[in-house]
């Protein structure tokens, strides 16, 4: 299984980015995908996660009301839709795979993608 992130890029406090996640597993549609994010110096923290059907997503307290978590089943992708952006969401940006649930548990998740940057300048 191979998770190949990407849409990270520069951009300014206040501005949009849409993160993608193309998945290359046949079990896709029945995988529970989430978002993770790590700055320099920090943790990798959670930020978002969705159902293998799409019908529930969890969010981060930081980024709820903010972020957007989405999947196309038929394009084997994982979305996160970023609004309103500030300078503390400036990170590298990892999608990441497992079966069964939602966790924010980075252990949890088995597959993990290489990460894009997100960098949000003030």
């Amino acid at each position: 299984v191979q998770l190949q992130a990407s849409g990270g890029g520069l951009v300014q406090a206040g501005d949009s980015l849409t993160l993608s996640c193309v998945v290359s597993s046949s079990t896709f549609s029945t995988d529970y995908m989430a978002w993770f994010r790590q700055a320099p110096g920090s943790e990798r923290e959670f930020v978002a996660a969705i159902s293998w059907n799409g019908d529930n997503t969890h969010y981060a307290g930081s980024v709820k009301g903010r972020f957007t978590i989405s999947r196309d089943n038929a394009k084997n992708t994982v979305y996160l839709q970023m609004n309103r952006l500030k300078p503390e969401d400036t990170a590298v940006y990892y999608c990441a795979a497992k079966y069964l649930s939602i966790s924010e548990r980075p252990p949890t998740y088995r597959y993990w993608g290489q990460g894009t940057l997100v960098t949000v300048s003030s």
